[in-house]
């Protein structure tokens, strides 16, 4: 469905548009984290329903305000949080396939709750690749700049088969306005004065927060105590996951996404759960948190 030499014109990006694909796993000795899209789950969908190879490189869209012209023909899908897609204008929904044709612009609103939303065009966004990663990187800067005005993304030919499946309705809002996520103990849990600290009471996700990580407080009217550590000797700076959980001086929880530094000094209590790891990815300031020790 993609024509010959098709790209797409970024008309607007809003808050933030990079193009990201499985990002660069295996780098972490080299000081470079393995970036990628922040909520595989959603990226995957959305290369599945244009049939996509797996790696293909989407553009991952944080609350909204991307639209984009395309020069030739092209098949694209939107996933991620439940949004409003339009072409041209016109509101043609999302979680399925769209046939552009050539001159039509295709737009991406802020998700009704959630984040980030995945752009993906059958054959992927060919920009150049560094270290082996079409992946925008914010921490290091590896990878292509975030998205701007003017900016022309090559339609490349990473294609499977014609897909199976080319509608995948979205997941209805949770019925709680609290997200639940999934931890298991880090390595330095024995470091808490209450392990318990942590899964006790409700969090809020504070504006500081980005695809390096998620920070968290305690709400205004919550009763409950930020973490606090025992008074032990600083820990010398060591690795860190994808997922993990830190405390800060501060006792207000730090959990790493895909662009998080690959070491750290602070300690790392817990790790999220792969399966609540997407979620993470969709939260935004004002967000109510609860840790569940799975």
């Amino acid at each position: 469905m993609t024509g010959p030499h098709a790209e797409f014109e970024v008309a607007s990006t809003g808050l933030l548009a990079t193009v990201q694909d499985l990002g660069r796993p295996g780098h972490a000795h080299l000081g470079v984290p393995r970036s990628g899209g922040a909520d595989l789950e959603s990226f995957a969908l959305a290369n599945r329903l244009v049939g996509n190879l797996e790696d293909a490189a989407c553009v991952e869209v944080t609350l909204g305000g991307f639209s984009a012209r395309l020069h030739g023909t092209a098949l694209v899908a939107v996933a991620g949080p439940t949004t409003v897609v339009r072409v041209d204008g016109r509101e043609v929904g999302s979680h399925s396939a769209i046939a552009l044709k050539n001159g039509q612009t295709l737009s991406v609103t802020a998700p009704r709750r959630g984040c980030r939303n995945y752009v993906s065009v059958r054959g992927g966004f060919a920009v150049a690749a560094e270290l082996g990663s079409r992946s925008t990187d914010t921490l290091s800067g590896l990878g292509p700049a975030p998205l701007a005005v003017g900016d022309e993304l090559p339609v490349g030919t990473l294609s499977s088969t014609w897909p199976a499946v080319m509608l995948a309705p979205p997941a209805p809002c949770p019925a709680s306005p609290t997200v639940t996520l999934t931890v298991r103990l880090g390595p330095r849990a024995d470091r808490l004065v209450a392990p318990d600290s942590l899964t006790a009471g409700a969090w809020v996700v504070n504006p500081a927060s980005n695809r390096i990580g998620v920070r968290v407080d305690r709400p205004i009217d919550s009763t409950e105590p930020v973490v606090a550590q025992r008074d032990l000797p600083e820990i010398a700076s060591e690795g860190v996951p994808l997922g993990g959980v830190q405390i800060p001086p501060s006792g207000q929880p730090v959990m790493f996404l895909a662009d998080h530094p690959v070491t750290g000094g602070y300690p790392v209590v817990a790790v999220l759960t792969p399966s609540s790891l997407h979620l993470a990815a969709q939260l935004v300031a004002g967000d109510r948190v609860r840790f569940d020790l799975g």
